[in-house]
């Protein structure tokens, strides 16, 4: 994210070792997107609601300048629900400490035919014609995957919509869902906190089957769907991000220059012993 002059990389890291386990919220920061400092851990696993590891989420600017991110945790029965942090002290640039709400969790796996155990990922959030915030959630839904749509009035207490923003019976589990608004013949990128031209597209964007694939269509705001232009029931025929060894992407508003980014992550060829001696493992 970009925040008061500085980019913020959030990103899954294990404190105790370069193999996946353990995982909190790595940080660093940034003011160019090339030059990295790296700070102590943003999110550590150290309430009942992320005690069994502090996994994806994303950041939202609300009105005020005010900063909150979302974030999935897994609770001591490993099910995953959703949790909130702000920043302790907004005249830290780096923002290097967080505070976790009070009412956390604030979404909870709750629902007829929903997987607790696949329920995660929740997107920035976005601002409906009714005033109200809404984000994107991926799970499975009755065997289906989904985007689990929520609204909210103060960015802390969440109404699950009775219908997903966008679900599909050709794959079960969508992670890190990305919504975002895109004008045709623009290069520029639109700001979510904002209000979306009337001509603006949308993009459903998922990742699945080891890459990120998306879809590209219209949200319906009578309906709160997701419609996308061209519906493709073999998944593998839907359009990819990247053709590379790319997964997990996020991206966000760059409001320094007026533009999206999208922030994705590659994991190596290395055995997990390589990645023991050389000490870490996963780039961005």
């Amino acid at each position: 994210m970009y925040y008061n002059g500085i980019y913020h990389e959030f990103y899954q890291y294990n404190p105790n070792g370069s193999v996946w386990g353990n995982i909190v919220w790595g940080h660093s920061v940034s003011t160019d997107l090339i030059n990295w400092i790296p700070l102590e851990a943003a999110i550590e696993r150290d309430t009942p609601s992320d005690i069994n590891g502090c996994w994806t989420g994303s950041a939202t600017i609300l009105p005020g300048n005010r900063l909150v991110i979302i974030y999935t945790g897994a609770d001591p029965e490993k099910r995953q629900v959703q949790n909130i942090v702000v920043p302790k002290n907004l005249s830290d640039p780096y923002l290097r400490e967080w505070t976790k709400a009070g009412n956390n969790p604030v979404i909870q796996p709750v629902g007829p035919g929903l997987n607790s155990g696949q329920f995660r990922d929740p997107t920035t959030g976005w601002i409906g014609p009714d005033g109200l915030w809404r984000i994107a959630v991926g799970a499975e839904l009755n065997g289906d995957s989904a985007a689990l749509l929520y609204k909210s009035k103060d960015f802390l207490n969440w109404t699950r919509v009775d219908h997903p923003l966008y679900s599909s019976n050709s794959s079960s589990m969508w992670e890190c869902p990305d919504f975002f608004a895109v004008l045709p013949g623009n290069s520029g990128g639109l700001d979510l906190s904002a209000a979306i031209p009337n001509a603006a597209k949308h993009v459903l964007k998922m990742s699945l089957d080891s890459c990120d694939k998306y879809m590209i269509g219209v949200y319906d705001l009578k309906s709160d769907t997701f419609i996308p232009d061209t519906v493709l029931d073999d998944r593998r025929l839907w359009s990819r991000i990247d053709y590379g060894n790319f997964y997990a992407s996020k991206s966000f508003f760059d409001s320094k220059k007026g533009r999206r980014i999208i922030w994705g992550w590659t994991n190596e060829t290395d055995s997990s012993s390589d990645d023991v001696a050389k000490g870490w493992a996963g780039i961005h």
